[in-house]
């Protein structure tokens, strides 16, 4: 199933947010977890939205200033989405979680990038 995640930093940015949710629904989310609130302060809706994944489930994000505050902020994210066996989706870039992928336990590339050289 994919789980979409929505954030604007403020309650002001209703343009923004209202985009992210529609590109989310036409991307395919069945449930999509939103807040409104600064990526500094506790988001509780991601968390929501990490625990509500299931093994198979993607998370998707339209950009991944949304989701992470930092690099390891994004790995701690990805290493519990791994945990759970679930994917993410970065629609930005269309980076996906290559689970299905894997050759073997000792394959560690978890992730599909295709080139950006062509943006």
């Amino acid at each position: 199933m994919l789980i979409g995640y929505a954030r604007t930093s403020t309650v002001e940015q209703v343009a923004g947010f209202e985009a992210q949710v529609r590109e989310l629904k036409a991307t395919g989310a069945k449930k999509i977890f939103r807040e409104q609130i600064s990526s500094a302060a506790s988001r509780a809706q991601l968390e929501a939205a990490i625990d509500y994944c299931r093994e198979g489930d993607t998370l998707v994000v339209t950009k991944l200033d949304r989701l992470a505050r930092s690099v390891r902020d994004l790995c701690r994210i990805i290493d519990e989405l791994k945990a759970k066996d679930a994917g993410l989706r970065n629609l930005e870039y269309e980076f996906r979680h290559c689970q299905p992928y894997r050759q073997n336990d000792a394959d560690d590339s978890w992730f599909e990038l295709p080139s950006l050289s062509a943006r």
